[in-house]
């Protein structure tokens, strides 16, 4: 997350150059936000995060190269790594999921509104979700198999390892809620709620909200 004074740092990974241009300039006219660099293949994500430390990378799925997935996957591996929104033509492509597994904070499909995909690009720099509920559902839905017991049950012994109040908290991840939403329905602060999330990321070892909605939702608890 960015301090209130500091622009959203962004990284724009695209292999058509006029994608890549029509986001520059949505993005560099927009109060708050500053694109820092490009790179047109997942293999080039590396040296361009190192080179202009992002927010938020913007990485397209499908590259002749190195896949957005990969790339994702790689760059969530690193210390303190950038948050990533995924770019697709397709919401029901199983590349996102497995982009959101990988680390993805969110997804955008290429003709989403230039409106909505600023409003996402901050949301996800304030360190909330942008995968709603029903989203999260259908993406399941349509490209991953109905959740055998095995994976259930694997999936809630992971859950079992928080406390109750983390555990309160993941199920809210779950239902796509944000940190003011989470603190106004378990009455705790804002900070409280965040503290709660760290605490629980560390537990599970995983990188950020979305996955522990899918958590949730492969262990059948939303």
């Amino acid at each position: 997350m960015t301090g209130a004074d500091q622009p959203v740092r962004v990284l724009l990974v695209d292999d058509d150059a006029l994608v890549r241009a029509g986001l520059r300039m949505m993005l560099d006219g927009a109060h708050g936000l500053l694109v820092v660099g490009e790179a047109a293949d997942g293999a080039e994500v590396p040296t361009a995060v190192s080179a202009h430390a992002p927010d938020i990378v913007l990485m397209d799925l499908r590259m002749p190269g190195v896949d957005g997935v990969t790339a994702t996957r790689d760059l969530r591996r690193r210390p303190r790594p950038p948050d990533v929104i995924v770019l697709t033509t397709y919401d029901t492509d199983d590349n996102v999921l497995r982009a959101l597994r990988a680390g993805a904070s969110g997804f955008l499909l290429k003709d989403t509104p230039p409106v909505d995909i600023l409003h996402a690009v901050r949301r996800v720099a304030r360190g909330d979700a942008m995968l709603s509920p029903a989203v999260t559902r259908r993406l399941i839905a349509h490209v991953a198999a109905p959740a055998a017991a095995s994976p259930r049950t694997a999936a809630r012994h992971r859950l079992d390892r928080l406390s109750e109040r983390e555990r309160d908290v993941a199920l809210a991840l779950g239902e796509g809620k944000s940190n003011a939403e989470i603190s106004a329905e378990l009455f705790m602060s804002v900070a409280t709620v965040k503290a709660h999330v760290s605490r629980l990321l560390t537990k599970l070892e995983l990188n950020n909200r979305v996955q522990v909605a899918l958590l949730v939702h492969d262990a059948g608890l939303a």
